[in-house]
């Protein structure tokens, strides 16, 4: 029998959840969010690149190697949706954004 362990504050725990057809698609539109401790879910804009005239990207692009290699950040949901294939796509959640590991009930 061994002895139950406690989840380490390093460890890289993620939850991959996987839309339709998965990734059966070679370009994906990715978005990305931050949950906030009190449950709420934020976008997070795109970086805009510095010294131009045009205004902020409206998507960003990805191919399946990169989207197959993202990892959340603490608090991130990643989410990857096919361009050419319906239904196909993949959502990626940190552990502290799925709400598993940490109780959001708040206080009045």
């Amino acid at each position: 029998m061994q002895p139950a362990r406690a989840f380490s504050p390093n460890a890289t725990t993620f939850l991959t959840h996987l839309v339709g057809l998965g990734l059966a698609d070679r370009r994906y539109v990715v978005q990305r969010f931050k949950s906030m401790l009190n449950g709420d879910i934020r976008p997070v804009e795109p970086e805009v690149p510095k010294g131009g005239r045009r205004r902020g990207a409206k998507r960003v692009l990805a191919t399946l190697k990169e989207v197959k290699e993202m990892r959340p950040g603490r608090n991130e949901i990643i989410i990857c949706t096919g361009l050419s294939v319906r239904n196909c796509g993949v959502q990626y959640w940190d552990a502290c954004a799925t709400g598993l590991f940490h109780d959001r009930h708040q206080r009045g």
